[in-house]
């Protein structure tokens, strides 16, 4: 939808959308643009950035279902103003609502507060609550199967495994037939002879979900290692808890390497088996077992593992973790354990000062993209020396440095370029000369410094790549932000 609207924007309207975002401009300007300014502009206004309390008042009642949908799911709204729009008359914006900022911009959003997303449980369509769970805080989470509302016990059931004993009795007895049904499924998922009959004869994915997650009876067991459906079965079985000991034995000396990877990652392998596979002709069987629970650390050092320099790492839930674990792994020789040891988010103050200067690489950029308390030299290292997809997010934690990130105006990496867009320190004769940088996310990104020249920024509006960005410099001239309304609303 923005993606289309933008594209069909004239200069002068992407150049207001510029302004919309801009953190100078007034509040009486934002709904001047809000009333009366083209979609390209409301899309920005409403998506782009944070807005006052007055401006969110207009906004919700305005009549674009389309600007509504925008502010629904942004990534820059508090949640308590995005959950004013959760009875809002049209599907989309309610959908929008429900699935709350992209995946792409939030790994994961601030949740919205706890009675609105049980309103939205009990009221919505079943169609637009698969993504509300991202949206939903720990302690909602934790209280829903024992939730008054039955549509949110409902929701509840889905963290079975993790459920006590009496909270699975009450729900398997729960007066709504929906949660009992709910509770019931996970029961036949743990019954042998239930799966036994379930069980497709072909390759598809509900044979997969019962092969990897379900009890299996020996019956089963058996079929696959005999006659598989497919060639991915052994491993799939061997995901399986409820694998039988022997079993488990039978698959660790599997031919397909794949299977013996799968194996070496159980906790239930026995020390035999741990020993074969501690020395296994593949790589990442190796490595796989060289993370095993049971093993000391002198069993790891023996093993021959090489641990990937590259990887994806990014922010990750707040998970509760056990803070004894997670000191072991900290403490460890293996690269891998203290990667996850990193990804905690409450990593108390000596680990955290202790991982940061770790030698891994992947270790301090789960640092960086985790802990709240990451250090300023270990953010701006870490974007340095990092390239990956969530590279971007390390900007976005709380510490990333300012001041003295124009040292790096020279450097080669475009990326690394543009951070001098974040130093209020940086001489305006350097910010001018990057505006002419050869790549266009450095022009755009240094067209909006605050110390950019008044001269260039106002020959800047007239350049229809850079107008926008020149619009949202928040040191242009209130008068030409009245210009520029006047103009094009």
């Amino acid at each position: 939808m923005r993606e289309k609207i933008w594209n069909e924007a004239t200069p002068a309207e992407r150049r207001l959308a510029g302004l919309a975002v801009n953190p100078a401009a007034p509040d009486r300007l934002l709904l001047r643009i809000l009333a009366e300014g083209p979609p390209a502009a409301r899309m920005a206004l409403c998506g782009d950035r944070d807005l006052s309390v007055p401006v969110v008042d207009a906004l919700v009642s305005h009549s674009d279902p389309r600007a509504r949908a925008v502010f629904a799911s942004s990534p820059h709204a508090d949640p308590v103003q995005r959950a004013r729009l959760v009875d809002d008359p049209e599907w989309l914006v309610r959908a929008h609502l429900a699935e709350g900022p992209s995946r792409r911009l939030v790994t994961w959003p601030r949740p919205l507060p706890d009675e609105v997303v049980v309103h939205m449980f009990t009221t919505y369509e079943n169609e637009l609550l698969g993504n509300l769970y991202r949206q939903t805080s720990p302690g909602l989470r934790r209280r829903m199967p024992t939730h008054p509302e039955a549509k949110v016990r409902r929701a509840g059931v889905g963290n079975w495994s993790a459920l006590s004993a009496h909270v699975r009795a009450a729900l398997l007895a729960d007066p709504d037939p929906g949660v009992r049904e709910g509770a019931s499924s996970y029961v036949r998922n743990e019954d042998p002879s239930w799966v036994e009959r379930e069980l497709p004869d072909h390759s598809c994915h509900a044979r997969t979900h019962l092969l990897m997650h379900c009890a299996l009876s020996r019956a089963v067991i058996d079929s696959v290692l005999t006659a598989p459906a497919g060639k991915e079965d052994r491993a799939m079985i061997a995901h399986n808890p409820s694998l039988p000991p022997d079993v488990v034995v039978l698959l660790a000396g599997d031919n397909d390497p794949h299977v013996r990877e799968t194996i070496a990652g159980r906790t239930d392998l026995g020390s035999s088996e741990r020993a074969a596979l501690a020395v296994d002709p593949d790589p990442e069987v190796r490595l796989t077992l060289s993370v095993h629970p049971a093993l000391t650390e002198s069993e790891r050092a023996a093993i021959d593992y090489t641990v990937p320099e590259g990887g994806d790492f990014g922010p990750q839930p707040a998970w509760p973790r056990d803070p004894a674990v997670v000191r072991l792994n900290a403490l460890s020789g293996h690269p891998l354990l203290r990667r996850r040891a990193a990804a905690d988010h409450n990593l108390p103050p000596d680990l955290v000062a202790l991982l940061a200067a770790d030698a891994d690489h992947g270790v301090r950029v789960t640092l960086a993209q985790n802990h709240p308390d990451a250090p300023a030299a270990l953010l701006l290292g870490s974007f340095l020396e990092y390239t990956g997809h969530h590279r971007a997010d390390l900007l976005t934690r709380p510490h990333f440095p300012t001041v003295g990130l124009a040292a790096h105006a020279e450097h080669e990496d475009p990326a690394v370029r543009a951070l001098v867009a974040r130093d209020p320190e940086a001489d305006p004769e350097l910010v001018e000369r990057l505006t002419r940088d050869p790549d266009p996310a450095v022009r755009a990104a240094l067209t909006r410094h605050p110390n950019l020249p008044a001269a260039r920024l106002a020959e800047l509006l007239g350049d229809e790549e850079l107008a926008p960005h020149a619009a949202a410099n928040p040191a242009l001239d209130p008068a030409l932000m009245e210009e520029l309304v006047e103009t094009t609303c």
